[in-house]
């Protein structure tokens, strides 16, 4: 198969991936390993495409960006998540991601561990779906500081591949009273500077695999991935609407079920 495809399809998954409670490091290394774009480029491939998806969100929530900006006094007292709700939600996974960083590149980027993650991350979603806690956050901008944080510790799961960083951040806000809704926008919010921070470091570890020759398949991938997740995030969130989380927890338990016949039988 011609490597421009392989990476029109690559960056097609990661788009539509990448913000639904699925996992998309699960999703793209199976699909790497069916299509046989594996090795240290493929890698540096698929660091790089994951920007398209996070430029897609800075496109659709662009005037919440800006707003970010102001960090008077006032500006953080008003009613509405703010600069600090997303750092107090970054701090556990940043920690977490760089403590433990080189054993999960290591370790865990195989489609064992993502067949793991797949089943586990699915279970929480339905564990979430099932407690129904009373919401006491309806809509993202009445999501507290203390939810914050613990929708914080949640994202740290997603170091394990196959997890899924929306299906944990998503669940561990229903578990903490926010609605399904205000858990997914407010993932997406926070998805941003941790994508990038993440990405920016895998890009600096993986320089010695960029080469000018590969800038064209790279950039194919990365507005592939673009266009796909801002049609996946606006549809996501109105799906979000009337599918509960369990729904998504069955089709990551069948995704598992039809990689392993595919790969081990």
């Amino acid at each position: 198969m011609n490597e421009f495809i392989k990476a029109v399809i690559m960056g097609i998954v990661e788009g539509l991936t990448e913000f639904l409670p699925v996992s998309s490091t699960g999703h793209m290394i199976l699909t790497g390993r069916l299509l046989e774009f594996e090795g240290d480029m493929a890698d540096t491939f698929k660091v790089v495409i994951q920007l398209g998806a996070v430029m897609a969100v800075l496109v659709l929530y662009w005037r919440r960006f800006v707003g970010f900006l102001n960090i008077t006094p006032t500006a953080l007292r008003r009613p509405g998540i703010n600069i600090i709700h997303v750092i107090i939600a970054m701090i556990p996974f940043v920690i977490t991601g760089f403590t433990i960083h080189g054993y999960i590149k290591e370790r865990l980027f195989g489609p064992t561990p993502v067949l793991i993650g797949l089943v586990a991350g699915g279970i929480l979603m339905i564990i979430a779906d099932r407690v129904r806690r009373k919401v006491s956050a309806e809509t993202m901008d009445k999501i507290t500081y203390k939810q914050a944080f613990g929708i914080g510790l949640f994202q740290c799961l997603a170091v394990w591949p196959g997890f899924s960083r929306s299906g944990s951040t998503i669940s561990g806000g229903m578990l903490l009273g926010t609605s399904q809704k205000a858990a997914a926008e407010f993932t997406f919010i926070v998805s941003v500077p941790v994508m990038f921070g993440a990405s920016a470091y895998d890009l600096y570890k993986s320089r010695e695999f960029l080469t000018t020759a590969d800038i064209p398949l790279f950039l194919v991938g990365l507005v592939a991935a673009f266009v796909v997740a801002m049609i996946a995030i606006v549809t996501f969130l109105n799906l979000i609407k009337r599918l509960r989380l369990s729904w998504f927890a069955y089709y990551r338990f069948v995704l598992a079920a039809v990689f392993f016949v595919i790969l081990y039988l």
